[in-house]
């Protein structure tokens, strides 16, 4: 999916290293405990300090590489503000820690903050586990498959241990100062509820986040708290609007794989990769089919634990998103699974 795409830089830096990928922009890469076992995170120069973009998953390696960073990378000038891309573990896993570490700022999005509070105390996210395991079984996993998939949906304090009780709200069209350069706000959906990519027409850089990956698709799930939404078609619409809104020639900094060029033929890739998902299901819904019998078509390789959770919830995506354009109807069966039939 990405032949025509030009990587500038072909080695990563190692966990406490940086690389500068662009004027005042510096990319760091920490590890993660899964099977995408890494995340890129960006150090701007912002006059006498720094912005750091996204904080990394709580892993003492993880916090050992930061304060090599700070004691050999930061030149003596202290870090400013935290910016985070969204809620997810892997990016405001250590927000707290960092915040603190600097008496620094949180910055983020309205939704990314409420949601990251609701998953890392209790009080909403993905909801209790009798809750998640009957998600799970609506969709037609068995009991016991059932049972993982809630245990494992509830393990995000695992990598978030707290989150700042306070932030600084930005949105679409925030322009944030960094280093006397304008970084505008572009919100994402589908992915995460209001993702917030970072452009620098000047420098001619886009740090993207999870919206747009050079490599894979971003995961776009169904979620427990939201169980009749339509992620996908919010991605969808996501993606043109970014398209409309940026050059094709901006470096695009993703958070995973590797910093690329080519961002307008990424775009159409991904909706593509979109429409090929939908007519494999369409076409497995010739009879009805619940999502966890969908799982083996969208997904042809082995799944491990915590890719099962993904995998569902994007099943339910592309259901959801073709129930809502009429192609797909919903058939709630007497033993308690949701199928779906083409039309």
């Amino acid at each position: 999916m990405d032949g025509s795409l030009t990587f500038p830089v072909a080695t990563p830096p190692a966990p406490g290293e940086t690389v500068a990928i662009a004027p005042g922009v510096y990319w760091l890469r920490m590890r993660l405990p899964f099977a995408l076992n890494h995340i890129n995170l960006w150090l701007l120069e912002d006059g006498p300090g720094w912005t750091i973009v996204d904080c990394g998953y709580a892993l003492d390696e993880t916090r050992e590489a930061w304060d090599r960073i700070f004691a050999e990378r930061l030149g003596g000038r202290p870090v400013r503000r935290i910016v985070v891309t969204h809620y997810h573990p892997d990016h405001i896993g250590l927000a707290s820690w960092l915040t603190e570490r600097w008496d620094a700022p949180l910055w983020t999005t309205e939704k990314e903050w409420q949601h990251a509070r609701m998953h890392a105390d209790g009080t909403g996210g993905d909801g209790s586990e009798a809750l998640r395991r009957d998600f799970a079984r609506r969709a037609g996993l068995d009991e016991e498959t059932s049972q993982v998939f809630a245990e494992r949906q509830g393990n995000y304090r695992r990598g978030v241990p707290s989150v700042p009780p306070a932030y600084h709200r930005i949105g679409e069209g925030t322009a944030i100062e960094i280093g006397g350069r304008e970084w505008r706000v572009i919100i994402g959906e589908g992915h995460a509820p209001e993702h917030a990519c970072l452009c620098c027409a000047e420098a001619g850089v886009l740090i993207a986040g999870d919206q747009i990956l050079p490599k894979i698709s971003p995961n776009i799930s169904v979620q427990t708290y939201d169980p009749g939404g339509d992620p996908l078609a919010r991605y969808l619409a996501s993606l043109q609007k970014l398209r409309a809104a940026l050059p094709p020639g901006i470096l695009v900094l993703p958070s995973h794989n590797l910093p690329f060029y080519g961002l307008h033929q990424r775009i159409d890739e991904l909706a593509a990769h979109h429409r090929a998902r939908c007519g494999e299901v369409m076409a497995a819904c010739v009879r009805p089919a619940s999502a966890a019998d969908l799982m083996p078509v969208l997904f042809r390789r082995q799944l491990d634990r915590h890719q099962m959770g993904f995998a569902l919830g994007e099943a339910l995506a592309h259901c959801h998103y073709l129930e809502g354009q009429g192609a797909l109807a919903r058939e709630p069966g007497g033993d308690g699974v949701d199928r779906f039939v083409a039309r």
